[in-house]
């Protein structure tokens, strides 16, 4: 049998971010690819739709403007030829925008996912050529005196059109066709060189528009891609935060479920357990009368200690599972953290003492009182107490230290001479239940929620926790509370007395710090 590798277990838990993403992206481009494939020009459908869209609003909008054009035209070449001659011409264009306008409309109003978008584009290409062959019409509107005007006129309907017509070069290169064969057609009554240059001039710039419009359609399709691919992102920030919001909602219930479990669990185990204690306690200490053998004391001892210990343990569980739901309530009050120091080193030092190790105090007793939770800071101290008893080897010292720190807080010290924790193991050390290798390779008895619970109760005091340790040289812990939970003593003031005017003087100074925090 196999065995399992950190790429099954991964791949049991799925796929990874950098896994999704990938995937993802390759899902994309097979869309696009797909697309492309099924559209005229090479661009995806959407891209293709919205360039005609972009065509039809132009065109639509365009019709009254070119209309009263083509009626400055008119009137401008009734000086050179009949007025019925302009009118008629004049009615030709406007039969050819209307048309041109009512098939933009219609292609507006469309459904987007019915419509059929190279039948509209040879429908389209088909109106940009009959309006153009109706301008084109202009070279017979004037005598000799009019081509000139004729000239300018062409030139600035090929502008017009091409502009317009620029998103479907299609329909682009049909308007223009008709109106450079009618700017070259004046060749053939031009015999001056002024005015052959002047329709080659006319020719050239007709050109110039139509890679103009090249331009303006290459711009106009970067835009859509850029903004397809922003709304490609807004939609997966959307579906990210669709996917945080449920795995939020899981993590809750898991949450919900995992204090339902500790509830009911410590309940199922604690009832046992008092029976466990009370009755081993009763044995040990013979209350009923001496053992018949002396084993079953030791028996009842070992029994007691055990229970002891798997009550502790459900605690630990307890306090850091309310601790990581942000559900643990602090009871504050005013302390003194001097007192609560000298009574957990009083309760480990008979513990001390069973291993001949020394304690070192170096103990501020001026120091004022802090608002903070009695049980909490208590139960900071025995455990790190606790930890340095335990890895510190036979005969070993402890030093605690208790000061002020340099922003005017306070902080807890406990240093000690054991082995000390090797630099890649102190993230090992500071997670749940996790155990260095010196506690494994002694078998020295804990849990590995010490630490994890002392740090969790000092952020709760808004305080800093830190572990300093190398290999040899031993561990220190340095627990430093901030100044807003430091509380200054006033002076009394009497009653019927009026108080000091200089504040300075009304308040007491600290005294100099006997030890600061590294």
């Amino acid at each position: 049998m196999s065995d399992l590798t950190v790429e099954m277990v991964q791949r049991g838990r799925g796929p990874s971010t950098e896994e999704a993403a990938r995937r993802l992206g390759v899902a994309r481009e097979m869309r696009s690819a797909r697309e492309k494939l099924t559209s005229t020009t090479g661009l995806e459908r959407a891209f293709d739709h919205e360039l005609l869209r972009h065509y039809a609003r132009y065109r639509a909008g365009a019709g009254i403007p070119l209309g009263l054009f083509a009626i400055v035209l008119a009137a401008a070449a009734s000086f050179w030829v009949p007025p019925l001659v302009p009118a008629l011409w004049a009615l030709c264009v406007f039969l050819t925008i209307t048309l041109n306008s009512s098939m933009s409309r219609r292609f507006l109003r469309a459904d987007p996912g019915t419509i059929s978008l190279s039948r509209w584009r040879r429908r389209f290409v088909f109106g940009e050529v009959m309006q153009s062959v109706c301008w084109s019409a202009m070279v017979g509107l004037g005598a000799t005196g009019g081509r000139t005007f004729a000239l300018f006129g062409l030139v600035i309907a090929a502008a017009v059109a091409t502009m317009l017509a620029a998103t479907v070069p299609a329909a682009a290169v049909a308007a223009l066709v008709p109106l450079t064969l009618a700017t070259l057609s004046l060749l053939l009554f031009s015999r001056e060189m002024d005015a052959i240059l002047l329709v080659a001039m006319a020719a050239g710039s007709q050109l110039f528009f139509l890679g103009l419009a090249r331009r303006l359609y290459t711009s106009t399709v970067g835009a859509l891609q850029s903004r397809a691919e922003k709304d490609a992102v807004f939609g997966e920030l959307e579906q990210a935060k669709s996917n945080s919001d449920e795995a939020r909602r899981r993590a809750e219930e898991a949450n919900l479920a995992k204090s339902r479990f500790l509830a009911t669990m410590s309940h199922e185990l604690r009832t046992p357990l008092n029976a466990i204690l009370g009755f081993s306690e009763v044995m040990k200490n013979e209350v009923f009368g001496v053992h018949a053998a002396p084993s079953y004391r030791e028996y009842s001892n070992d029994i007691h200690d055990s229970g002891m210990h798997l009550l502790n343990l459900i605690n630990e569980i307890l306090d850091l599972s309310r601790i990581e739901a942000g559900r643990y309530e602090l009871n504050e009050e005013a302390i003194q953290l001097a007192y609560i120091v000298e009574e957990c080193r009083h309760m480990m030092g008979l513990k001390a003492r069973g291993k001949n190790q020394t304690f070192h105090d170096f103990v501020d007793e001026s120091l004022p009182r802090l608002w903070a939770d009695e049980r909490a800071l208590r139960q900071i101290v025995l455990n790190l107490l606790s930890n340095a008893v335990k890895f510190t080897p036979p005969g070993g010292e402890i030093t605690i230290k208790v000061g002020w720190t340099s922003s005017g807080g306070q902080y807890v010290a406990v240093k000690d001479s054991g082995p000390g924790i090797p630099e890649d193991e102190l993230g090992t050390v500071m997670s749940s239940f996790g155990r260095g290798s010196l506690a494994i390779k002694t078998a020295e008895q804990g849990s590995g929620l010490g630490l994890p619970i002392v740090k969790g109760l000092v952020d709760l005091h808004g305080g800093n926790f830190q572990l300093k340790s190398k290999p040899r040289e031993g561990t220190e812990v340095i627990v430093t509370l901030p100044a807003t939970r430091v509380m200054d003593t006033l002076t009394a003031v009497e009653v019927g007395t009026k108080a000091p005017a200089d504040t300075d003087a009304a308040t007491p100074k600290r005294k100099p710090a006997m030890h600061r925090a590294a």
